[in-house]
């Protein structure tokens, strides 16, 4: 089983196989949106390297996707691509049916895709505005619009919804983002009461995580050892700490957990 790594001044590594078992979501069908980068490569990956078969959700990276299909196919694993933005009903919607067409079934979604962009409330205009709460929070309730009445027809079905710290504490310059992911969480609450107990919903909120998202931060001199130092744990996370407890919030060993919000921050930010 591999072991967590510690990564060395902003550089990304490849996650290698977990160790999950092949049978812990076998036979189950999963969305994840934002799937051909970071946390959401990371997640196609280990909920395929647990047996799911996945349907992954990209926006415009058709390289970036292909790459995450062929490293599922060299560990034996199944998924397929859908290109399209998933603040649109039409594309959530479009994601339900090809895991219905191509897989059968729909039993886990992940609702991962979103985008980091902020500016002092002065300045922050309009269109900024909606476009992080648009990617952020519309795609989120897009998603989820779209795979409940396939999850309820089936009777049964997992959501994990990613928000961030952010949506716990403020973020100062990016109000919007933090409105986002804020509103997911409050969203996330919300949706375990309505569908319980048929469907369990959940979020994951990451703190700083090694991912391309955040590297123009990383990348200001000394930035990314400042922050490592600031984290309890001393340590930026990988996407693997993300997707590893997405696989096991979307499993049976998760099967009592629902309207919770898993802080995966390394111990930065302590919300009970």
């Amino acid at each position: 089983m591999a072991t967590l790594l510690d990564v060395p001044n902003g550089t990304s590594i490849e996650p290698q196989p977990a160790g999950w078992s092949g049978k812990l979501l076998q036979d189950r069908v999963a969305i994840v949106s934002g799937g051909s980068r970071g946390i959401g490569r990371a997640i196609v990956q280990r909920l395929t390297e647990a047996g799911a078969q996945v349907v992954l959700n990209y926006l415009q990276a058709d390289s970036a996707a292909e790459e995450v299909l062929e490293f599922v196919r060299s560990t034996g694993g199944q998924a397929v691509a859908v290109r399209g933005d998933i603040a649109s009903k039409e594309t959530s919607l479009k994601l339900v049916q090809e895991a219905v067409r191509t897989f059968g079934k729909l039993d886990i979604v992940v609702a991962n895709a979103g985008i980091w962009e902020g500016a002092p409330i002065q300045d922050l205009d309009e269109q900024l505005w909606d476009r992080v709460l648009d990617a952020n929070l519309k795609g989120t309730w897009a998603i989820c619009h779209a795979a409940v009445p396939e999850l309820k027809r089936r009777g049964s079905g997992v959501i994990t919804i990613i928000s961030s710290t952010a949506g716990q504490r403020g973020e100062a310059g990016y109000s919007n983002y933090a409105a986002s992911k804020g509103g997911q969480i409050s969203f996330a609450k919300s949706l375990a009461s309505e569908l319980a107990p048929q469907i369990r919903v959940n979020c994951v909120a990451p703190g700083w995580v090694d991912t391309e998202l955040n590297s123009p931060e990383f990348e200001r001199s000394g930035r990314y050892d400042e922050i490592a130092r600031s984290i309890p744990l001393q340590r930026v996370a990988t996407p693997d700490d993300i997707a590893h407890p997405v696989v096991f919030l979307s499993s049976d060993w998760a099967r009592h957990i629902s309207g919770e919000v898993l802080n995966v921050n390394g111990g930065s930010v302590l919300c009970g």
